[in-house]
Parts: structure tokens; sequence; C-alpha cells
């Protein structure tokens, strides 16, 4: 776990502000379920999944209720449909930290921020594309270019229940070539042994039944609409019949969004999929469902290597220096605070060298001072921090509009087709 401070506080602020301008245009609203869940709400992702199995911050309380810091959101947004029972379909959004107790990487620690979506109450495969192309959209709108989308179907459960006994038998012919890990994945869940990266256990991956042969009719029927309709808005896409994702509840679609610029074993910076059923385990009526999540950690560190989304730029507009006791300081940045400006001010009555060497820190454009001379004739002198405009002497009266005037002569101009 870490703290975010300052700029990368931040390039954060910014990453969800980003989102929520995508997803909003989509008509989503913005759903915050709690961080604290009854264990009862995750357990339903899957009892042989590493998440429930080894990697759960879970606890008897005080009440002595068994409960666990939510390892994913999916679950909590089904629990909330379910007790709120809002009108469908439900279009919803969410950011926030999530928690397990896995080993740290790059990328990805303890606690790990997600942002993502779901979609609740209908199975029509656009409903798919839509979520699909949003995430795309998104990942796309922060200027990654070198972004991979992968889609699988895990069929409906009967189809993925053969397939899974079809896969485990073709492990276990094989089970003396495969790595110690996925020997012991292999005896909790069959279908995870397919996500391995380890090169001894490539070749057996590679000979194991492919899903698409246990496909029923109306699995395949959805998963080309799914196809045909990114075709329609041209989101390219790449098939991958191993893509099985992480947690039980997955059907039908599946996807993921993989960053060429990270590490082949830590390059997914999300995914989802389609999870019909999950409403039904949580004692909803049965719904059919569709999200994905989107790691912000490991995003941003694919920003950074395709040198794109760099975060806003730190620092206020104005920033006070008063020399005279610091009063004056006081009700200045209050009054340009009030009409719209962002201004930081010294404090502890420290020198004019010390409070300009804060200014230039602070990044403003411009520094107001009040010292003796200023007060007693009732101005400011205003100093130019950025640039070579020369430092000019205003009634105080006139501040709020003279900082305005002078702030908008330093924007750069805007662009205009020729």
């Amino acid at each position: 776990m870490r703290d975010l401070l300052g700029d990368d506080a931040a390039r954060r602020r910014a990453f969800d502000s980003a989102f929520v301008t995508v997803v909003g245009a989509a008509g989503y609203e913005q759903i915050v379920p709690p961080i604290l869940e009854d264990i009862g709400v995750f357990s339903r992702i899957g009892e042989a999944t590493d998440v429930v199995s080894k990697e759960m911050y879970d606890f008897v309380d005080r009440g002595g209720r068994h409960v666990a810091l939510r390892p994913e959101q999916t679950a909590s947004v089904c629990r909330a449909f379910v007790e709120h029972r809002p009108s469908l379909p439900y279009k919803a959004w969410y950011s926030g930290p999530n928690f397990r107790y896995e080993k740290p990487q790059r990328g990805r620690q303890r606690q790990f921020d997600q942002v993502g979506v779901e979609v609740l109450g209908t199975d029509d495969p656009y409903a798919d594309v839509e979520v699909i192309a949003i995430g795309w959209d998104f990942l796309t709108s922060l200027g990654l270019a070198d972004v991979d989308l992968v889609l699988n179907s895990l069929g409906d459960p009967e189809d993925r229940r053969r397939f899974s006994e079809a896969v485990g038998e073709h492990l276990r012919a094989h089970v003396g070539g495969l790595s110690e890990q996925s020997r012991e994945t292999l005896e909790r869940n069959p279908l995870r042994v397919l996500d391995s990266k380890r090169a001894e256990d490539a070749p057996i991956i590679a000979g194991a039944p492919r899903i698409e042969e246990f496909w029923s009719p109306e699995a395949a029927e959805h998963f080309a609409a799914v196809r045909d309709g990114l075709d329609r808005i041209g989101v390219p896409w790449r098939l991958d019949g191993g893509l099985v994702r992480g947690l039980d509840y997955y059907r039908r679609t599946t996807f993921e969004f993989r960053s060429g610029a990270l590490d082949s074993a830590q390059n997914a910076l999300g995914g989802g999929g389609r999870y019909d059923g999950l409403v039904e385990d949580l004692g909803g009526p049965a719904t059919p469902g569709i999200g994905f999540a989107i790691g912000v950690e490991r995003t941003l560190i694919a920003c950074d290597v395709e040198s794109v989304f760099p975060g806003p730029a730190g620092g206020v507009e104005v920033f006070v220096v008063d020399t005279t006791g610091g009063s004056e300081a006081l009700a200045l940045s209050t009054e340009l605070r009030r009409a719209g400006r962002s201004v930081d001010r010294g404090f502890g009555g420290r020198s004019m060298k010390a409070q300009m060497k804060a200014a230039d820190r602070s990044g403003a454009e411009l520094a107001l001072i009040i010292g003796e001379d200023e007060a007693a004739s009732d101005t400011v002198t205003a100093r130019f921090l950025r640039g070579v405009r020369p430092q000019e002497q205003w009634p105080r009266a006139e501040t709020a509009a003279r900082v305005a005037a002078a702030l908008a002569e330093n924007e750069p101009p805007e662009m205009t087709e020729s």
C-alpha cells in the first residue's frame, strides 16, 4: 500500500475525471458501494478462485460478523442492485480502492484502485458491445495507442462445465510437464491453468481443447453479434480462446485490454465480461449483467511508457506576499478565491525573500506583494513570475479585476483552423 501526494494525487483525480467524461456521455450513473461487506457477497466470486481462497482480507468483527474488505466491486454492485432494485437496465460506474493480499507487483499493490462499469438487466449482445467500446474509448482518450483488445466467450454454464471437464482431463494427462503452480491450480480450477504465462506450461496449454468446440448455438450466435457490433463501430479485437478471466461468475462474453508497452506477464490493464447468474446467487431475481474494471495504477504506468496523460499542471495562479504581518494577505487571498482564482500565501511573518521563494515553488504566474509602502498607499505590487512582463502597481480595490485581465493575457492563444 502507498500514499499519493501532490502531483500523483492530482493525476489520479484527472484520471477519474477523464473516465467520468466517457461514461457520463453514455448515461451511466455513479455508485459508491461500501469498502466492507459481509463475506458472503464475495464468496459468490468462486470458492476455487485465488481471490476468495487466498487473497481476501477477511475477519470477524466485534459483533461476530464475518466480513471482508472488497477485493473487487462487481459483486458489491450486484448486492446493491438486489437491495435497492433500481430501474432496468441499470447502468452504473464506480471508482475506488479494492484490497487483495497478493504478492505486490508493478502496477498492483495490496490496495489498488479500479474504475469500472456494470450494466444489469439486459442480455442484448449490443450491451456487451457498448461496455467494451466504453473501455476502449476511455483508454484511447488517455492517449494510449499500444492497446490490444482480446475477446472470448465461455458459452453458457453447461458449455463452460463441459469445457472445464475436457480441459481438466487434458491437463491431468500431461500433469508431469506442468509447472508446480499450475499443478496446484489444476486441482482447484482447471480453466485458470489456461492463463499461465510460464514457459513449461505453454506447449501443454496449446494442445488443450478449444472453448468454441463447446458453445451452444445460442452462445455462438450471441458472440457472433458481439464481434459484428465491434466491427460496425470500428473497435479492433483479437480472438483468444485461452482467455477465461479469474472469477467464476463469468459466462459468454469475456474480454481484456492488454498493453503492448508493458511486460507480457503483467500487461492486462483491465477487462471484464458477462456474469448472468450473479444477481440470483446474491438473492435477487434472474438478472443478466455485463461489466468491466480497469486498474488505475497499471494503466498509468502504461501511460508513462507511452509518454501520454501526464496529468494536470500543479500549482496556483496567484501567490500573495505580505510583509506587514499577514492580515493583508488573509483579506486579499480570501477575496481572490471568492472571485474564482486559485491563491496561496505566506505564513509565519517570513521575510520577503523567503516568501518570494515560496511563490516561485508554488507554480503561480503572479505574485502580489503588500509591504509597508503598499499598505500605506492602498495598492499592491504585481510581479509576474513567468515571462518578461515588467512589475506593475495596482490600486488595491481593482486587484481582482486586474488579476483576471493579467492572467487572461498570459493564456496561450486558442488554435484556429486556417
